[in-house]
């Protein structure tokens, strides 16, 4: 039997991504063949919607008539944040008007005003637009923001903020520099609204909420952190998001005083870390965190940190060390001596690392821990530029695949 043409396509595309730099002795050179190679696998496998390997993309983006079957997305989850049914079981709610005038007392048709409401709902946008919040997004429950169709972009003020509600999926938005908000009255219900303090900063601000996920985003540039989860926050799916230029991307976990975070669960995957980011992807406490089958092809500090004995299970990741010797080390295991760190469980399994990436494990290999760290089955490391593709916003226009 002859071998199909759609894998002897996906070999002749994923086989130069095995670069080891024995190979190739100049680190510059086996930079620009990785980033060669990442990126004509981009272009050359988007196609690939069905078959990708990213479970979430193949459950809906095989589908022409993904704008009538909207809210089919909420059944595609994966990970420990699976069970977020967003707005699945409400009505649509379209926004028309990208003003954010009242945070009080926000006009009908605006993006605010859908997100306060009681019910479920499932918000999509009429048309592109950019939102520039005069404070933060305070959202209610079972509330789904879908950018899917339109170019939207939330940004230049304030973002979105996730406290202590549930169930909230955010797809398809452009969200970046965002900035601080506060000392104002918000309204985050029809009928409650209160006074506000400084807030951070944040893309996504995460705080004793549970159920979420975050999918398909483009995240950049903000004042503190892009996606941030802290005070007992869980359940939680970061995926398929590509972020660039950011200092301190990611923090899970409040502080290392604060252990209710020890019952939190997130997975991390499918996201394509890029360029121009720092540190924290992610910076982790306590908890147990499933980073699987990314693409880091940008970091100047470190990639994946934590303290406080946090449980951080990588699997099935592409790591590309940037050419600075000093900073080629994965992980950074913080504010601890290493006779405390070295009983953290911290494990690599089936990971891609070039250019002299290296990840310090730490714990006791197999451990009971990693069960509640485990969320998917990893894909092989070589099919990450399939399965991260089509990372960030898609374009996706009315009948035709996304």
């Amino acid at each position: 039997m002859g071998i199909p043409l759609v894998l002897l396509v996906l070999l002749a595309l994923l086989s130069p991504t095995c670069i080891s730099s024995s190979i190739i002795q100049n680190p510059e050179l086996v930079v620009q063949a990785v980033h060669k190679s990442i990126n004509a696998s981009r272009r050359d496998l988007g196609y690939f919607s069905c078959g990708s390997g990213n479970p979430i993309d193949d459950c809906w983006r095989c589908d022409p008539n993904w704008e009538k079957n909207r809210q089919r997305l909420a059944d595609c989850a994966i990970g420990f944040g699976k069970h977020a049914t967003g707005g699945r079981d409400g009505k649509i709610y379209v926004v028309t008007d990208p003003s954010d005038d009242n945070p009080v007392n926000p006009k009908i048709g605006t993006l605010r005003h859908a997100v306060i409401q009681n019910e479920p709902l499932w918000i999509i946008f009429k048309h592109d637009m950019v939102i520039k919040l005069k404070e933060e997004l305070l959202m209610n429950s079972y509330k789904t923001i879908d950018g899917r169709g339109a170019n939207v972009h939330i940004a230049g003020g304030p973002c979105i903020t996730i406290q202590y509600v549930s169930n909230i999926i955010i797809h398809g938005l452009n969200i970046h520099d965002c900035k601080q908000g506060g000392n104002a009255y918000v309204r985050d219900s029809p009928d409650h609204y209160g006074w506000r303090t400084i807030s951070d900063g944040d893309g996504v601000s995460i705080f004793g909420g549970s159920h979420i996920w975050v999918d398909h985003c483009s995240l950049a540039k903000c004042h503190d952190g892009l996606i941030d989860a802290i005070h007992g926050s869980t359940a939680i799916t970061i995926s398929n998001n590509y972020m660039t230029h950011h200092n301190k991307v990611m923090l899970l976990g409040h502080s290392d005083s604060y252990t209710q975070d020890k019952f939190m669960q997130v997975t991390i995957a499918f996201n394509h870390f890029g360029e121009g980011l720092v540190q924290r992807m992610p910076r982790c406490r306590h908890g147990y965190f499933h980073v699987v089958n990314n693409d880091y092809s940008h970091w100047e500090m470190y990639a994946i940190g934590g303290s406080a004995a946090p449980t951080i299970n990588s699997q099935g990741n592409r790591f590309l060390a940037p050419n600075d010797n000093y900073n080629k080390e994965i992980t950074k295991h913080e504010d601890a001596p290493q006779s405390e760190w070295k009983k953290w469980n911290w494990r690599s399994e089936g990971d891609l690392m070039v250019n002299g990436a290296f990840f310090t494990p730490s714990g006791a290999g197999v451990s009971s821990s990693y069960a509640k760290a485990s969320s998917l089955s990893a894909r092989p490391s070589s099919l990450v530029s399939t399965i991260t593709a089509g990372a960030g916003i898609l374009k996706c226009k009315k009948g035709s695949r996304c």
